[in-house]
């Protein structure tokens, strides 16, 4: 199954978006730098953004 995201943002090299699963509303934050490797799935979006803005690269 395809996710098919929304709302996507741009936070520094962050991006987070929200996507349905199973019914639920989830958000994921990913680092689109390359060579690293964070990503994350947060009930709440608030959270996913947090995680953006606090976010900083090991690459």
């Amino acid at each position: 199954m395809h996710r098919r995201f929304r709302n996507v943002r741009r936070i520094g090299p962050v991006n987070v978006a929200s996507y349905v699963e199973r019914g639920k509303h989830r958000h994921l934050a990913a680092c689109t730098a390359p060579r690293c490797d964070f990503s994350a799935e947060y009930d709440s979006r608030a959270a996913a953004e947090l995680a953006a803005r606090t976010h900083r690269c090991s690459a």
